[in-house]
């Protein structure tokens, strides 16, 4: 496998799911892994784009022959990225992203040491606060919740390779893109994709 794996973490309301799609837009060869779930499909997302619904019964079977990198349990659903999706890309020279949270990434550092892990962190707690406000969507308590349960996840930022603030979107991307493309030119990477041209230039 030459392709790389990007596990990309965060706390809720940090801007994670808009700097993955811009990178995505910047960084051709570039995938991000569509995760399978339980839970019903919400207006609007389709099967296969924003998740593969899963039956309930046939993702613990899945758990059980060991069909996933990672799996958690969140309220009653299960979620899951599925290995052989993933394998698949990276046999192929894709990179994959995995947007997961930092029990995810744990699970996937047993089958993917060498993955290159980032945390996505906002400039301060005012900020997120301020961000969880603006979504509009959740009353006072819940945003406290959110925001509490955001300083726990974001405890675990030691655990990761890297660390992207993001107080500024356009220079917070530039840092993912340099992450990329930094990660891309690894030794171990470019022994794999430039093999004929190493050895034709070591060779007698």
């Amino acid at each position: 496998m030459s392709g790389t794996l990007f596990i990309i973490s965060a706390a809720s309301g940090t801007g994670k799911t808009s700097l993955v799609k811009a990178l995505l837009e910047n960084c051709p060869n570039l995938k991000v892994s569509i995760s399978n779930t339980t839970r019903n499909k919400r207006a609007g997302e389709l099967d296969g784009v924003h998740y593969h619904f899963t039956a309930k019964e046939q993702f613990v079977d899945m758990i059980s022959q060991g069909a996933f990198l990672e799996h958690a349990e969140v309220f009653g659903n299960y979620y899951g990225t599925a290995r052989h999706m993933v394998e698949e890309n990276l046999r192929q020279d894709i990179d994959v992203i995995l947007e997961i949270d930092w029990q995810g990434a744990q699970q996937v550092r047993q089958s993917y040491p060498n993955a290159v892990s980032i945390f996505i962190m906002p400039p301060s707690r005012d900020a997120l606060r301020q961000r969880l406000e603006n979504r509009g969507q959740d009353s006072a308590d819940i945003i406290n919740q959110r925001l509490n349960g955001a300083i726990s996840d974001m405890s675990h930022f030691v655990e990761f390779d890297y660390v992207v603030i993001n107080d500024d979107f356009d220079i917070a991307l530039e840092d993912l893109i340099a992450i990329v493309k930094a990660s891309r030119l690894r030794q171990n990477i470019q022994v794999i994709r430039h093999a004929d041209r190493i050895q034709g230039l070591l060779s007698n």
